[in-house]
């Protein structure tokens, strides 16, 4: 065989093995409706987000892994919210434990002076709005974001998760390109 013809066989091979590696693209669907109910007894509906980047993330309040997500919600939700994103914090409870986090609510808003919305919700709310099955591992935090239009386009944890969104970097990224979305558009009147 000549040279080329190696280089090109060894190109679409290359080109055919990404193809498979690629991460998996978490499929388009409706973001159900899911009641935030806040430690001041306030509640808020989902839905009324709509219309903005919305990123929730479910979690609990004793893990460090969760408060350091929460952090990075709270710089960007000061940054980019008055670009049109919003940030949501959900605490749940773990399996198998007496104790509630819905106490903590206050404190964990005060320690780590959030600056969006933080509700608690039952382990079987979360499971439903996340779709998650009885029998599947419970990863947390789970972070999933809504774009402005109320439609799912990327959550972590779970299946087909994808856990760079729990790095600040990739997480403001995604939230730039959706709250970019639409604004040429959108900005041409006359």
């Amino acid at each position: 065989m000549s040279r080329r013809k190696i280089t090109s066989m060894f190109l679409i091979t290359v080109l055919v093995t990404s193809a498979f590696a690629l991460p998996t693209v978490t499929v388009l669907r409706k973001s159900p409706e899911f009641t935030i109910a806040e430690g001041s007894g306030k509640t808020t509906q989902l839905s009324s987000f709509k219309g903005k980047v919305v990123v929730m993330e479910f979690l609990f309040v004793k893990s460090q892994h969760c408060m350091r997500v929460a952090m990075t919600l709270n710089k960007l939700n000061s940054e980019l919210g008055p670009r049109g994103f919003q940030a949501v914090g959900i605490v749940f409870d773990p399996p198998n434990t007496a104790e509630s986090g819905e106490q903590l609510l206050p404190v964990v808003v005060n320690s780590l002076k959030l600056t969006y919305p933080l509700g608690y919700a039952s382990k079987n709310a979360v499971d439903s709005y996340l779709g998650r099955s009885g029998n599947e591992i419970l990863n947390i935090p789970q972070v999933v974001v809504i774009d402005r239009a109320g439609m799912i386009r990327a959550t972590s944890g779970g299946r087909g998760g994808n856990p760079a969104l729990e790095d600040e970097s990739s997480l403001r990224t995604l939230i730039d390109g959706l709250l970019n979305e639409g604004m040429s558009t959108g900005a041409k009147k006359k």
